[in-house]
Order: C-alpha cells, then structure tokens, then sequence
C-alpha cells in the first residue's frame, strides 16, 4: 500500500525524544504559528503592539507604588523602576511561554485532529514569539536606563556575568517549556487543571525574588527561597542587566540541574500523550 504514495507523513512514536530533523523540516511551520500569534492577539485591538510597553510600563508604576513606597522593600540600590520593570520583563516571559505551552493540547485540538505535523512545532513558536516580545520589553528598558542616565545621574557597573545573560533566559525557558508540557500532558484527562494554572503562577511569582531582592529577605525565609530554581535565574536577570543582586554560580548549576530535569521529564510526557492525544480529546 505504501508504494502508491509519493509522500508520506507518519509519527515515529518510538522514540520518546523529538525527531529535530522531523522538526527543521517543518521550520516554516513555526515562522506561520509565530505570526498568528501577534495577528490573533493584537488585531482589532486600539494600541496594537504598543501594549507591549504599556503593560510592564502599568505594572511598574504599581509596583513601584505598592512595594517600593508602601512596603518599602528594599531594591539593592537600583532606581525602583529599573528594579520592578526587569522583574516584570524575566518573569513575564517565564509566565507567558508555561501558560501557553501548558494549554497547547487543548488551544490547538483543532490542528492536532485534523492534519499531522511535529506538536513541538507549536511550543517552539511559543518560545520564538515570547523571545521576540521579550526583546521588544528590553528594548523599553533600554529605553529608561537612558532617561536616568542622562535626567537622574544613574550609573552603574556590569562585570563578566554579563554573559551569561543569554543562558540565564535559556534555563528560564528550560523550566518554563519542561513544566508546561508536564501540565499540558495532564490536561488532556485533568481539564480543571487550566483553571490552577494562573493562580499557581501568581503564587509562584511571589516565591521569586521579582519584587523583592533576595538581600532584604530575613534568613529564616531566604533558605526557602533558594530551593525555587527560579530564583537565582530572576536575580542573575537583574545581576546581569546592573549588577546588582546575588549572583552565585553554585545557585546557576543548581537551577540549571533542575531546568534539564525538568525539560526532559517534560519531554518524555509530552511524547507520549501526544500519541493518546487524538483518542482522548
């Protein structure tokens, strides 16, 4: 039967790892999965992708209001602003691609029942549009380095961990995809579990140093903290970004175990609920 067909597409399901050649050949696919995204999102919408500064801009305002003056929790030093807004950017990309890869079985059932492609096609264009969301934020705080700088006399020194910016933001998506996909395979039999997923995130946020710096935290609490493998990659964000904050390599080596671990345990449930996806839908 297979010799009437010129082309034929099928799933290698015995292999509990992706297929990466499977993959880059369904490249474009990812590029057409990024583009609906920004399409679906901000269409029809009166300020389009400006909304991207807006929301962090907002949001830093009220932290700076809450936090900073009200609680008035210490920043290392560092303009409020500055210490809020690249809280908000580290985590709002960590929150963005868990939430939306946790929900990909359920968001993309449509696709997934009707033709086949890689199902990784559509975490990774969740990834890529996350990045590039991300880099436009940067871009904001960019924006208002350069204002206290040259209106407030802001100065500040980065070192060699500057470097290691680019692995921090990967272990932070290790993390973020490898817990999505462990949820989203448990969505396919457990669909109240969309319903825990922002709350969880709200709480887990406040389990990571993203409005506090982990120096003002008592010791007592600290030691809690640290076994959050989120943590020293929000504070290493900061770190590199001005250099201030804890930056311990031995914190990096262990969240960078945890994010492996958890990508690969997230790997193999992925794969293998993918098979059963199309019988438990």
């Amino acid at each position: 039967m297979k010799g009437q067909w010129d082309t034929i597409t099928e799933a290698n399901k015995r292999s509990l790892m992706p297929d990466f050649k499977e993959i880059w050949h369904y490249r474009d696919l990812i590029n057409l999965f990024v583009k609906r995204d920004f399409v679906s999102i901000y269409k029809q919408t009166l300020f389009g992708p400006i909304w991207l500064y807006i929301q962090p801009l907002l949001t830093t305002f009220i932290y700076v209001f809450i936090f900073g003056n009200l609680a008035n929790l210490g920043t290392d030093g560092l303009p409020k602003p500055l210490f809020y807004l690249t809280g908000i950017i580290s985590w709002a990309f960590f929150s963005e691609v868990f939430t939306k890869s946790s929900g990909v079985f359920l968001s993309n059932s449509h696709l997934f029942t009707k033709v086949y492609f890689p199902r990784l096609i559509v975490l990774l264009s969740v990834f890529f549009s996350s990045l590039f969301r991300m880099g436009i934020q940067i871009s904001l705080l960019i924006i208002v380095t350069l204002y206290l700088i040259f209106f407030k006399n802001f100065a500040f020194q980065i070192g060699w961990e500057s470097f290691f910016l680019p692995v921090i933001i990967l272990l932070i998506v290790f993390i973020a995809l490898g817990l999505g996909m462990l949820v989203a395979s448990l969505t396919i039999k457990y669909r109240d579990l969309n319903n825990l997923i922002q709350f969880g995130v709200q709480l887990l946020m406040y389990a990571t140093p993203v409005v506090y710096s982990m120096s003002s935290m008592p010791d007592k609490y600290k030691q809690f903290i640290k076994y959050n493998p989120l943590a020293p990659l929000i504070e290493g964000f900061r770190y590199c970004c001005f250099g201030v904050g804890e930056f311990n390599p031995m914190s990096i080596l262990y969240a960078s175990f945890w994010a492996f671990l958890i990508l690969i345990a997230g790997t193999i449930a992925f794969r293998v609920s993918e098979s059963n996806f199309v019988d438990s839908i």
